[in-house]
């Protein structure tokens, strides 16, 4: 349920709303980061209210949750109590879902639960590798540790991510637009070339006659021209669950320059979960097992999964993953290479957050440079989608000659002998 909290400031009379995703309104008041010096007036957002609120207001973000662990983190480093450093992060966050999931843990706090229980309750806020961290730093008593480290890589992932949806825009809109030129040359220009090569019962090609017939079913069905727009619109929508589809995971990883972004963009997150899961002491064949849940390509869940049983056999993380090494791409062996000097030098969380650091560098030099990546192949779409449209407009121009003037080669012909 949603509440909208109106905090009156007792001194200006000034009034600042903001929504909170909760059922209770002391919960509602905490969400919404209530101040001394001000008055809370809750109402509940109910019916088709609720429903618009929900269709427009921000969702969940990554922004929202490295603010939280690094707030947190910072709070606790200063010895504020753990219900008042959560209390604290309140009026930083953006959504009314974290707003409401702080106000939730505080409470659970005060019941004398602990944190990692109170997450526990949010799997799609806290996946199992946060749940995981924050319990071991609870029982090692590093939780400020814990909370900064996951602050830190969730950082690095909002940086990361943000480049890349930079780098997307230009592609989207060109791929908009390209959309929307040809519907509006259906609406307009082939009609009146169809009225045309039609009338003269010309022989057209493929390419026209396809065009025409597009033109025509826009003609009898206005409404199909928001086909495209809502399939777009469908797709960016779904697109992060198109992205865990395992089949179209693997067509992906296999494309030119999205199966390199790809790849590494699972594998950093991958092992910098791993390397945090092994820092914070976690057990090894726990994190391994973690790892294989949290992995978001489908090769390195196996890849994890695979390792989770050869140590599990007794096998040692080396030679684990020296078996499996072709889970990871080209950098299988590389990788191997750097795990070996950890067995040796009894290194294994430094080796592994080398390797979660090498990757994210990859990812972040590849993320800012997207938009050059991707340009060729705008262009190439580009040229493609134009030369389609001029060969099918223009093409059957050049046989009306023989239409209209059918002798005009045997005359032209005669007269050159």
């Amino acid at each position: 349920m949603l509440k909208k909290v109106a905090l009156i400031n007792s001194y200006t009379g000034k009034t600042i709303t903001a929504v909170v995703d909760t059922d209770d309104n002391e919960k509602a008041v905490v969400g919404a980061g209530k101040a001394p010096n001000e008055v809370a007036n809750v109402t509940d957002i109910v019916g088709l209210d609720e429903s618009i609120h929900r269709l427009t207001m921000p969702k969940q973000s990554m922004e929202d949750r490295a603010a939280l662990f690094s707030g947190v983190a910072r709070c606790i480093e200063r010895n504020i109590s753990t219900r008042k450093s959560f209390e604290l992060q309140a009026n930083r966050m953006k959504t009314p879902i974290y707003r409401g999931v702080i106000a939730d843990i505080c409470e659970q706090i005060s019941a004398g639960e602990k944190i990692s229980t109170a997450m526990e309750m949010h799997p799609n806020l806290f996946g199992p590798e946060a749940v995981a961290l924050v319990r071991a730093g609870e029982e090692a008593g590093q939780l400020a540790a814990v909370f900064r480290q996951i602050g830190t890589g969730q950082k690095k992932t909002v940086k990361i991510v943000k480049k890349l949806k930079n780098g997307m825009i230009y592609p989207a809109i060109v791929l908009v637009m390209s959309v929307g030129v040809v519907i509006v040359m259906s609406f307009t220009l082939v009609p009146a070339l169809a009225n045309l090569y039609g009338g003269m019962g010309a022989k057209l090609p493929f390419a026209t006659t396809a065009i025409m017939k597009f033109s025509e079913i826009l003609l009898k069905y206005p409404y199909v021209a928001l086909v495209p727009f809502i399939a777009l619109g469908m797709l960016f929508k779904n697109w992060g669950k198109i992205a865990k589809n395992v089949t179209m995971q693997k067509i992906f990883i296999k494309l030119p320059v999205v199966g390199d972004i790809v790849r590494k963009s699972s594998a950093a997150l991958s092992f910098r979960t791993f390397s945090m899961l092994v820092e914070s002491n976690v057990r090894m064949n726990t994190a391994v097992g973690i790892a294989a849940d949290t992995a978001p390509h489908v090769y390195h869940r196996e890849f994890f999964n695979r390792l989770q049983e050869h140590i599990a056999a007794g096998d040692g993380m080396s030679e684990s993953f020296l078996r499996e090494a072709h889970w990871l791409g080209f950098d299988g062996r590389r990788i191997c290479g750097i795990m070996e000097i950890a067995a040796e030098t009894g290194s294994a969380t430094d080796m592994l957050n080398e390797v979660a650091d090498d990757y994210e560098e990859e990812l972040d030099n590849m993320a800012g440079q997207i938009d050059k990546i991707l340009e060729p192949i705008t262009i190439i779409f580009l040229g493609l989608m134009v030369a389609f449209l001029i060969y099918a407009i223009y093409s059957p121009i050049f046989s009306l000659g023989k239409l209209i003037l059918p002798g005009a080669d045997k005359e032209a012909a005669a007269q050159m002998e």
